[in-house]
């Protein structure tokens, strides 16, 4: 019998984001394998949260945390496995190891990082590059990997995001109350406040919509240890509403007149699905991967033009966006969890056949 498969399970250590949305959601359809009991081992370190499971079973390698766990107590675990590590990191001298990679932003957008950040994934990129089998979660983030790392783009295969998490949840509508939204018309920013997701151009176009009673609300943490701090210009009609549970983000969607989605550069973005999930008009930043995930479902703009995003604005406030909703629907059934799970469960075989 072959020797289990690792799962690379620092992510359950750092704060929850769209790269570590991926992984939770990726072990939790792997999990569903009717032979996932024999067939994988969650590593996790110290401090990890807990991810229910019903049939992988977890394993805690104390000692070491952060880089260094990954690099010395999961290596060292790993030496006779083949390795799963689903968050852009893994150990570089691990050669039978698949990792995913979500994007080239280190490459392409280093502005948008500090630098210590930048040098660090760099040079880890190149190493993996070299010694893995990668992934990634979109056609033009393995165009864009391919180039910067100088790899085939068929070396690089795609396993894509989802918003399957979303689709059957109860939605907590107290959120609602909480944060004063009952009988408002709002729009939902979705994003941790970093300048990559360039939240002060929707404050921006918020500024140029007269209507009072109009509300923004921000949804996200502020991540500083990773990204410059991001900045915004106040008004008293931006509601910072924090990091909320998916049932209230599901809430917030199905009541919003839109999302706006104005990231400079993302591999994916999952919001935008979220958003179709739930019948909720997506307004996008005209980018590669947005164009690529939203294809005709979503209002699109230059994410540097705070009047179009405005106009895109005021036109879901005065007629609803019935085609684009349907059009939105069609897109979030196009990816699966459970597929891209396929694809990576499958690629772990066929690697080192």
């Amino acid at each position: 019998m072959d020797e289990p498969i690792l799962i690379n399970g620092r992510f359950l250590t750092q704060p929850l984001s769209g790269v570590q949305r991926y992984a939770r959601e990726i072990v939790r359809a792997l999990d569903r394998l009717p032979n996932a009991d024999r067939r994988y081992r969650l590593m996790v370190p110290n401090g990890a949260d807990p991810l229910p499971l019903d049939r992988i079973p977890v394993y805690r390698l104390p000692g070491v945390v952060g880089h260094l766990w990954e690099q010395v107590r999961l290596a060292e675990a790993a030496r006779d496995h083949r390795l799963l590590s689903l968050c852009g990191a893994g150990p570089v001298g691990h050669s039978r190891q698949v990792v995913v990679i979500h994007d080239a932003a280190v490459f392409r957008r280093p502005d948008l990082f500090k630098p210590r950040y930048v040098l660090a994934h760099r040079v880890l990129d190149r190493r993996l590059a070299r010694r893995a089998r990668l992934a990634t979660v979109s056609r033009f983030s393995r165009a864009e990997l391919a180039a910067v790392l100088n790899l085939s783009p068929d070396a690089i295969a795609v396993a894509p995001n989802s918003a399957d998490h979303l689709r059957d949840i109860v939605p907590d509508t107290d959120v609602l109350r909480a944060l004063n939204l009952p009988g408002r018309r709002y729009f939902v920013c979705i994003g941790n406040q970093t300048p990559n997701k360039n939240l002060a151009v929707a404050a921006r176009a918020l500024a140029r919509l007269p209507d009072p009673d109009i509300r923004l609300v921000r949804v996200g943490a502020r991540l500083t240890g990773v990204a410059h701090a991001s900045t915004a210009p106040d008004d008293p009609r931006i509601v910072r509403a924090g990091r909320r549970t998916d049932r209230e983000i599901a809430a917030l969607l199905r009541g919003a007149t839109g999302l706006i989605f104005p990231s400079l550069y993302e591999g994916f973005g999952i919001p935008p699905l979220e958003a179709m999930v739930h019948g909720c008009p997506v307004i996008a930043s005209d980018i590669p991967a947005t164009r690529e995930v939203c294809a005709d479902a979503a209002f699109y703009f230059d994410p540097t033009d705070d009047a179009a995003l405005a106009e895109h604005m005021q036109t879901l406030l005065n007629t609803p966006a019935l085609a684009r909703l349907e059009a939105g629907r069609r897109r979030a059934d196009a990816y699966s969890w459970s597929r891209s799970a396929a694809v990576l469960d499958a690629l772990l075989d066929s690697s080192w056949s």
